[in-house]
């Protein structure tokens, strides 16, 4: 697609998805052919301008002569027509000063309500995962006859709750005396070690014993992996987005993503895997509430080992070359403040 622009198409393009991404109003030819400096006809600029819809990287909404990129055209405009535009000093040191070495989730949230303020949109910061987070306490509640609650406890303060389904109906007093166990023989373990500890006891449990026993270690394996989640901070400056607020039903579908998190979660840990700062624009997330939206993330570290991802979630109309250095720089920060802590 890039190599089928001239120098000059890329020139108009460049400029009309920079003046609409400044003023969020369609661009016509006139307008074009002042701001991109060249000498040329606006009957030559219309035609430019129809070979480039033609491609797919704008369109003409109905109430206007004027143009608009669409997504394809954002995306040729990010990877290869924008000039990133460096931070100021004192952006840069506003970051510096909110992200500090401290408790890990006072960082996080701090990277994330630093990430919205500083561009307007949503901010938002995946937290590591605690597959090695131990055991403080494990309680048991009845629920049923048939119907268990497993309430753990961590030792970073987290509490899981789990429903086991047994074969038969337990006693409130077998109940205390299965916690006493646990509790006794496996507090500070995560579950992974609970099992190689509890291997050999299970056998000389009781039998009726065992099921409750073994239910609890996978169910508490399964709850600690599945508590990764993520920190989000101004969800309320997307309400004055004119771009999205406009569609009050994509709106809702948008937050109602925020609150079920395990979508975005997946978009956000296809980070770790790339390296450095990575562009989701429209429906490229593969997320239908987020068609309208663009996601721009990076990954960040702890002593050097990819724990987590930072991003900024707004509407495809952003200024892309000022929101990138800025999760670029938190991301960086976060790692430095993280690995300063542990």
């Amino acid at each position: 697609m890039n190599q089928q622009l001239d120098s000059r198409a890329r020139l108009l393009l460049k400029t009309l998805v920079e003046r609409y991404i400044s003023e969020g109003q369609p661009v016509g030819s006139r307008a074009l052919s002042r701001q991109s400096g060249l000498e040329l006809s606006p009957a030559t600029i219309r035609n430019v301008m129809a070979d480039l819809e033609d491609m797919g990287l704008i369109s003409s909404p109905h109430t206007s002569a004027g143009r608009i990129p669409t997504a394809l055209g954002y995306r040729l405009f990010v990877d290869s027509l924008l000039t990133v535009k460096p931070l100021g000093q004192t952006e840069v040191r506003e970051l510096e000063s909110h992200i500090q070495p401290d408790e890990p989730r006072r960082v996080i949230s701090a990277a994330s309500n630093l990430l919205a303020e500083l561009t307007q949109f949503a901010g938002v910061v995946v937290a590591p995962r605690k597959e090695a987070d131990k055991v403080r306490q494990i309680e048991f509640v009845s629920l049923s006859e048939s119907r268990v609650l497993l309430i753990i406890v961590t030792l970073s303060g987290d509490v899981q709750n789990r429903i086991l389904h047994t074969q038969r109906p337990y006693t409130a007093s077998e109940l205390t005396t299965a916690a006493n166990y646990l509790n006794h023989h496996c507090a500070g373990l995560a579950f992974g070690e609970m099992l190689g500890r509890l291997r050999d006891e299970l056998v000389q449990l009781r039998s009726d014993m065992v099921e409750l026993m073994t239910a609890t270690i996978n169910a508490g394996s399964q709850a600690l992996e599945d508590q990764q989640g993520y920190v989000i901070s101004g969800e309320r400056h997307l309400l004055e987005v004119n771009d999205l607020s406009s569609d009050m039903g994509r709106l809702r579908e948008l937050f109602r993503l925020f609150e079920q998190k395990s979508g975005l979660v997946s978009l956000l840990d296809l980070s770790n895997k790339a390296d450095g700062v990575q562009i989701f624009i429209g429906g490229e997330s593969g997320i239908n509430s987020l068609d309208e939206c663009s996601v721009i993330t990076a990954p960040y570290e702890v002593d050097g080992q990819i724990v987590g991802t930072v991003g900024v979630i707004g509407p495809t109309r952003m200024a892309y070359e000022r929101v990138i250095p800025i999760v670029d720089i938190t991301a960086r920060l976060l790692s430095s403040a993280l690995s300063h802590q542990s």
